[in-house]
């Protein structure tokens, strides 16, 4: 599914329970709508895939062309994800400010992508400055961890801060959002990855499924993405051969207001501007035609060429 929708990669989500958890944590009764167990650790159990099933879903998305990786919600569950050869390590939000486990996943030297939910700047700025000086390879994401995300609690501009401060690496988002309208923004914005949930049905047991998008809008998301890539362009404003035809056709051109003699002096209550035919000097050259010599008579309403205007030098255009 991920893979027909154009999506690069499936990112799942690795947990070692005991090395995530603490026993307390694991024995909370978790009575929510949402539960799979008694108790949260047995919520979490029921949920987890084993190790040989992580192994035939790397096999699997190999065998189909889409890249494979999980976030390594613990240590161990990053030393395992190491042993799968995955391209990249995910940093969920959970464990950026966890400082240790930045290093040690650090210092396995794959790609790191590390969201940024509930952290502030001054952690974030700690998190570059500990993952850096071991791996150059690794990218921050913007991203607000709530479930779904609300879009006053987005904050966008972040991106733009992120991108500020840390000029030298990507800059990506991580949306919980519902709709995809905000995830297409992010990329206006320059935002280089973007990860969202995936469901099959978003009325499914289980707190993430609202939060997540259906293969639908996945797909639409990826289209306006490659959309909005391409329209990026460039940052150089000019003319471009596509406005040649309404230039031709609309482009205005300096035109006599009124009859003007052979040897007039030009001042600017004889010119205006029209859409002339044949096509003369354009509207941002008025002012430099007022003082000019016309070395031939203009009839009211003609175009002012070239041929008309004495010892006229066209100016270059660099």
């Amino acid at each position: 599914v991920l893979q027909d929708c154009g999506a690069d990669c499936a990112k799942f989500q690795k947990s070692e329970l005991e090395y995530k958890f603490n026993k307390k944590a694991l024995e909370r009764p978790y009575t929510s709508k949402h539960s799979w167990g008694k108790t949260y650790g047995e919520h979490k159990r029921h949920l987890e895939f084993s190790h040989d099933q992580y192994r035939e879903l790397k096999k699997y998305a190999e065998e189909i062309g889409i890249f494979f990786t999980a976030s390594g919600m613990d240590e161990m569950a990053v030393e395992f994800l190491h042993e799968l050869d995955v391209p990249f390590f995910k940093v969920g939000s959970g464990d950026t400010n966890n400082f240790p486990y930045l290093e040690k996943t650090a210092k396995k030297g794959r790609p790191m992508v590390i969201s940024s939910g509930m952290q502030s700047m001054n952690t974030m700025h700690q998190v570059y400055q500990i993952v850096k000086p071991i791996n150059p390879n690794f990218c921050f994401l913007q991203c607000t961890s709530a479930y779904p995300l609300q879009p006053e609690d987005v904050n966008l501009r972040v991106i733009s801060a992120y991108q500020s401060a840390f000029p030298d690496i990507p800059i990506g988002y991580s949306g919980h959002e519902t709709g995809i309208a905000i995830s297409v923004a992010a990329v206006a914005m320059g935002a280089k990855v973007v990860e969202r949930h995936v469901t099959l049905d978003k009325t499914w047991k289980g707190s993430d499924h609202q939060a997540s998008l259906e293969p639908n809008e996945l797909s639409d998301l990826v289209k306006a993405i490659r959309t909005v890539e391409k329209a990026m362009g460039s940052p150089v404003k000019q003319l471009l051969p596509c406005e040649m035809a309404c230039n031709e056709k609309l482009g205005k051109s300096v035109v006599a207001k009124v009859t003007i003699p052979e040897g007039a002096v030009l001042t600017l209550d004889m010119l205006t501007v029209k859409v002339g035919e044949p096509k003369g000097f354009p509207p941002e050259s008025i002012f430099d035609l007022v003082g000019q010599k016309v070395k031939k008579r203009v009839e009211e309403d003609e175009t002012i060429t070239e041929q008309a205007i004495e010892n006229h030098v066209k100016k270059v255009k660099c």
